[in-house]
């Protein structure tokens, strides 16, 4: 789904987008039609303005004449603003909720290349886990994102009031791009939101049920059964694992040494300033180094590498 849309009173989604983008079109094609008009007859106004005034129009005409070419003014720039966006996400595929998903992963990505994380970030109930790059799946150009949106290949049935769109059965499958190493990868878990998913590690889903209790104390002591348990989940098991049930999208962190490491605790040189120093009191800048950079994003392909490892699964597979 894109957005709801207040004029027209509907939810704009797979199937409803086509007409979305028929009722900019012309919308935008009717302002254009009433400007052309509300020039003509500005440029009459302007010709007569040598005339005695009561030859000429009259205030009232002249007052609505001036308020009409302001709305239509104002109408026109916002429609456009709006058209435009919207054949943008049609070209693109990217749509309100994509563009957040793509926001939201982009900014857990930005917080894993801090110096101190180290391409961890903090999940929900305080675990760390790796994160990793996922691309965009659903750009898989520009035609093909347009005829997938708009139900049809043929450009006249796209400007055809009366015509239909996507039928309900084609929003459960769409097509990847490829740049990914499989499919389905998108959108990728939110960290915050790990926990409370179902098959996550250290996670249980319980169905709601209404207990009667005969007593006070007997709900008191449900209730701290239910601490006990809740205490337990949370609890940092030794084994490792992988959150979301090994979906590969994070990896815990479990280990004593690793969460040591990417402890958030400065460590105190010799001189008595944060950071690491040998036994003689030198830096890494020292020696050339520079300790303020932030780490490299590895996962930021070029579009031309992720072309060409998708031809070389492709050819593979052939």
């Amino acid at each position: 789904m894109d957005h709801h849309c207040p004029w027209t009173n509907n939810c704009v989604s797979h199937i409803t987008f086509p007409h979305f983008v028929r009722f900019l079109f012309y919308a935008v094609f009717s302002l254009l039609i009433l400007g052309f008009f509300l020039c003509i007859r500005i440029s009459y106004v302007i010709s007569e303005s040598t005339l005695p005034s009561y030859l000429g129009p009259s205030t009232t005409s002249l007052t609505i004449l001036f308020i009409i070419t302001c709305s239509a003014g104002l109408s026109l720039f916002a429609m456009s603003l709006l058209f435009l966006r919207t054949v943008y996400s049609l070209t693109t595929n990217i749509y309100m909720i994509e563009a957040w998903e793509i926001e939201r992963h982009d900014a857990v990505i930005e917080r894993s290349k801090s110096k101190n994380m180290r391409g961890y970030v903090y999940a929900n109930g305080g675990r760390k886990v790796r994160v990793h790059k996922v691309e965009f799946p659903f750009d898989i150009g520009i035609w093909e994102n347009i005829v997938q949106a708009m139900g049809s290949a043929n450009i006249l049935l796209w400007f055809n009031p009366l015509a239909g769109g996507p039928s309900v059965e084609s929003a459960g499958t769409w097509e990847e791009n490829g740049f990914n190493d499989r499919v389905g990868m998108w959108p990728p878990p939110d960290p915050d939101k790990l926990g409370r998913r179902a098959g996550c590690v250290g996670v249980e889903t319980i169905p709601m049920e209404e207990k009667v209790y005969g007593s006070v104390e007997e709900e008191r002591d449900a209730f701290r059964k239910r601490q006990e348990a809740d205490l337990k989940r949370w609890k940092k098991d030794d084994t490792g694992g992988t959150i979301n049930n090994g979906d590969g999208y994070y990896e815990e962190d479990d280990e004593e040494e690793e969460n040591e490491d990417e402890s958030e605790e400065y460590e105190e040189g010799l001189d008595g300033e944060e950071g690491w120093t040998n036994s003689e009191g030198d830096r890494l800048r020292d020696y050339g180094v520079d300790e303020e950079a932030d780490i490299v994003d590895e996962d930021d392909i070029p579009l031309g590498e992720l072309i060409r490892r998708r031809k070389a699964r492709s050819s593979e597979s052939a």
